[in-house]
């Protein structure tokens, strides 16, 4: 720990009632603590039940579970203390009374032990990153991605292409400072440029990714589109399996976008409802509308296309994304058939089983590579590495051997950002304001 750091402490389990309220401290004042609270110091690593007591002479606090763990070998490479109280509001209210008497102490900030984690060697910034993820994760596909990254599998594969790049600067320097000297090689120089050339195209090959991760990260994007009065609404309260939009059978009720978060099969989709697509609108709210519904359309992963029987000549969408055509209120015309299209009625929820289905299968298709490997999940990452990227190429193409240094140099740099290497200050702020309170 960083002389004269404060030592913190935090609820680390949820809010509200519970069985059990974890809280923890961490920093070199957490033994002290331990002390005046339970009148001793437990045996490392043991957890042992204790009366708590108020150093303000209050009594006993509550009975629990504590848990000394000395630094270094902890989360946050700091002194802990973990105290595992009865789950009750005023029970925890009351700790944190007691705790606010002892010196050198403050409550958390977000993410402040995971922070010191980072800053005391304890795990990468990509490592924390995918911890974040962890912490946020609703659906299987998106804790097994944050596991992942989490578990190193991410930084494993930047680090070590860091260490491709200062390898390949450590022979170009050299043969820079050395190449007057005899018996020193001529070709270490060419060598360099070719080797630079295959690492640009290995990280390019990273890059291109159609943004797998993000979207698994953030949810994948589905619109639901067609014509007015087509059943767009009724549908997406139907997959959302609760009243999310306003029904109406007249055209244009939908004017604005409307989003519904779910989980299909494990993966994270974002449903969006937009207003009906047709020639003339009947206002500018409506012109509006229609011009959200296209454009969230244009940018969506896949677009369920919903028209009707009643429709005049079925129109098609007019945008490139992917398709899953709907033909919506078969309870009108019983048996009626579309090629290329499923035919369900959101009224009375006739085959929508079908469409899930077809649904869930489009969405796993989409992410079918992530299980293959850890994928980039953030803007930050994309942007340092096409910049590395950008760096490699230059030094493939420069003649003059300095000049490939400066940007292998470059290059590293970009990498070691990302890592956390070097010049981080200026996003730890960022990273870790996602975190909850207590880790």
């Amino acid at each position: 720990m960083r002389a004269g750091e404060d030592t913190i402490y935090a609820l680390s389990s949820g809010q509200g009632r519970a069985a059990i309220a974890l809280v923890r401290l961490s920093g070199s004042a957490s033994a002290e603590v331990a002390r005046g609270l339970c009148g001793d110091l437990p045996r490392p690593r043991r957890a042992v039940l204790r009366a708590l007591n108020d150093p303000d002479g209050g009594g006993v606090i509550d009975r629990a579970m504590v848990i000394w763990l000395p630094g270094p070998h902890t989360f946050s490479g700091e002194d802990m203390l973990e105290l595992h109280v009865h789950g009750g509001p005023a029970v925890v209210a009351a700790l944190f009374r007691a705790l606010r008497h002892f010196p050198g102490l403050r409550p958390a900030e977000r993410g402040e032990f995971t922070r010191r984690a980072v800053e005391n060697g304890r795990m990468g910034l990509v490592d924390a990153e995918g911890l974040a993820d962890l912490i946020a994760a609703d659906t299987e596909a998106q804790r097994k991605q944050a596991l992942r990254q989490a578990s190193g599998g991410l930084d494993e594969i930047y680090e070590g292409w860091r260490n491709q790049l200062l390898a390949l600067l450590a022979h170009l320097e050299a043969h820079i400072d050395f190449v007057d000297e005899e018996g020193v090689p001529l070709e270490v120089a060419a060598d360099v440029r070719a080797r630079s050339s295959a690492l640009a195209r290995e990280i390019s090959s990273f890059l291109t990714d159609n943004r797998v991760g993000e979207r698994l990260r953030e949810g994948l994007t589905v619109v639901i589109a067609g014509p007015p009065n087509a059943g767009k609404s009724s549908l997406l309260n139907r997959l959302a399996r609760r009243e999310v939009a306003i029904v109406s059978d007249r055209p244009g009720t939908t004017r604005d976008l409307i989003e519904v978060h779910l989980d299909l099969g494990g993966y994270p989709v974002v449903l969006v409802d937009t207003a009906g697509l047709r020639e003339a609108a009947a206002d500018e709210i409506e012109d509006e509308g229609m011009r959200r519904a296209r454009k969230r359309a244009g940018e969506a992963a896949l677009v369920i296309w919903v028209t009707s029987p009643d429709a005049d000549g079925r129109p098609e969408a007019p945008f490139d994304s992917a398709l899953l055509r709907v033909v919506n209120k078969s309870d009108l015309i019983p048996g009626e058939n579309v090629l290329d299209a499923i035919s369900i009625s959101a009224k009375t929820g006739s085959g929508l089983d079908a469409l899930v289905e077809a649904l869930t299968a489009r969405v796993q298709a989409l992410f079918a590579e992530t299980q293959e490997r850890p994928l980039l999940t953030r803007e930050r990452h994309r942007v340092a590495l096409s910049k590395c990227c950008d760096h490699l190429l230059a030094a493939a193409a420069t003649p003059a051997d300095e000049l490939v240094a400066e940007d292998l140099r470059r290059a590293a740099w970009y990498l070691g950002k990302l890592v956390g290497r070097i010049d981080i200050e200026d996003i730890l702020g960022q990273i870790f304001s996602e975190f909850c309170i207590g880790k």
